[in-house]
C-alpha cells in the first residue's frame, strides 16, 4: 500500500481551504464551520492514531475495555447534544447511552465472539474499528430519531392532547410521531445500503481493497458490517424513541413537554 506523506495531506487540505475561500467570496457562511470541522478531524484522527498504535502494540483486554467505555460515553454525549429539544437533566444522556450499549456494544460483542471468532476475541485490530463503525452509525440514527420525536411532539402538542381527551392512551396518541422518528433515524443507513456497490463503495471495503485484500473477502466483510450497523441503528433508535416517548408523559397519561429544555 502506498504511504502518504505530510505533503500529500497538505495538498488534500488545500482543497478544503479553497472551498472555505469560495464560501467567503460567495457569502455562503459555512467557511468557519468547515475549517473548524477539518481541524478537529485532523487533530482527533492523529490522536486516535497514536492511541491505537499503543493499544495494538499492547493488546490487553483492559486497554480495549477502556477505549470502548470512552467511546460509549462520548457517543452518549453527542446524541444528547444534537437535539433541539432534549430532556432536562441527565435523562437524555443516559437514554442515549443505554440505547447504544444495548445495540452497538451488544451486537459488536456477539459479532466478535460468534462470527469473526478471532483469538483473542477482543483483539483491538478487530474490536475497536468494528465498534467504531457500528457506534458511529447507531449514534447518528439515534440522534436523528430523538430529534424528530421531540420536535414533532412539540409541534403536535395540540393534536396529542386532543387524542388524549378523546380517550387515546399515551402510546396511541404519539404512535405516528414515534413511527416517523424511527423512519428518520434509519434513512441514512437505508440510503447507504441501497447505494452500496452501485453508486458508492463503502469505506471499509475500499480500505481493504487499497490494502491489497482480495475483493471478494472485502465484499463479505462489508456485507457483515452493513447488516451489523443497520441492526444497531434500528435497535438503538427503537430503544431510545420508546423510552423517551414514555418520559414525555406522566403516570396519568398527561403530556409533559415541560420535561424538555
Amino acid at each position: 500500500m502506498t504511504t502518504l506523506s505530510i505533503l500529500d495531506l497538505v495538498l488534500a487540505a488545500s482543497l478544503v481551504v479553497a472551498l472555505a475561500i469560495l464560501s467567503i467570496l460567495t457569502n455562503m457562511g459555512f467557511a468557519r464551520s468547515l475549517l473548524i470541522a477539518s481541524l478537529r478531524t485532523a487533530i482527533q484522527l492523529s490522536m486516535i492514531g497514536l492511541v491505537l498504535k499503543f493499544v495494538f502494540e499492547n493488546a490487553d483486554y483492559y486497554w480495549v475495555g477502556l477505549i470502548t467505555l470512552v467511546m460509549l460515553l462520548l457517543a452518549g454525549r453527542e446524541v444528547n447534544s444534537r437535539q433541539k429539544h432534549r430532556l432536562k437533566g441527565y435523562s437524555g444522556y443516559f437514554i442515549g447511552l443505554a440505547a447504544m450499549t444495548s445495540s452497538s456494544f451488544l451486537l459488536t460483542l456477539l459479532t466478535l465472539i460468534f462470527l469473526i471468532q478471532n483469538d483473542p476475541w477482543y483483539a483491538p485490530q478487530y474490536a475497536i474499528p468494528l465498534l467504531g463503525m457500528t457506534l458511529g452509525n447507531a449514534m447518528n440514527g439515534i440522534a436523528l430519531s430523538l430529534d424528530s420525536l421531540t420536535r414533532n411532539a412539540v409541534m403536535s402538542k395540540n393534536i396529542i392532547e386532543t387524542k388524549l381527551a378523546l380517550g387515546f392512551t399515551a402510546g396511541e396518541s404519539i404512535l405516528e410521531i414515534k413511527r416517523e422518528a424511527i423512519r428518520v433515524g434509519l434513512i441514512p443507513i437505508i440510503n447507504a445500503m441501497v447505494a452500496a456497490g452501485i453508486i458508492s463503495l463503502p469505506g471499509m471495503m475500499t480500505g481493504q481493497i487499497l490494502a491489497g485484500i482480495d475483493p471478494w473477502e472485502a465484499v463479505k466483510y462489508q456485507i457483515l458490517i452493513m447488516f451489523l450497523i443497520s441492526a444497531a441503528a434500528g435497535l438503538g433508535s427503537l430503544v431510545a424513541v420508546n423510552i423517551t416517548a414514555l418520559k414525555l408523559f406522566d403516570l396519568r397519561d398527561r403530556l409533559r413537554l415541560d420535561k424538555l429544555s
